[in-house]
């Protein structure tokens, strides 16, 4: 199971956060927009937009590469 994997790698508590039912309308929820914008950020990589590659670790280099341009835009 996923979250019994998330825990154990790395001690992280894996939660869905659903919407209230009273709500209407949008409303950001905590942390996610977090999420959403780094990976809007990593997908400025051309490379990553499609997936090129054949190899698994060609793939995770490329997400280590476009996540240091992304930190170095914000040094």
């Amino acid at each position: 199971d996923l979250k019994g994997f998330v825990k154990k790698l790395w001690g992280w508590c894996w939660q869905v956060v659903l919407r209230n039912d009273d709500q209407k309308g949008f409303k950001v929820l905590p942390w996610r927009w977090v999420v959403e914008r780094t990976f809007a950020w990593m997908m400025h990589a051309r490379r990553l937009n499609k997936d090129y590659e054949k190899n698994r670790m060609n793939s995770q280099s490329m997400v280590y590469i476009a996540m240091i341009s992304v930190m170095l835009k914000r040094c």
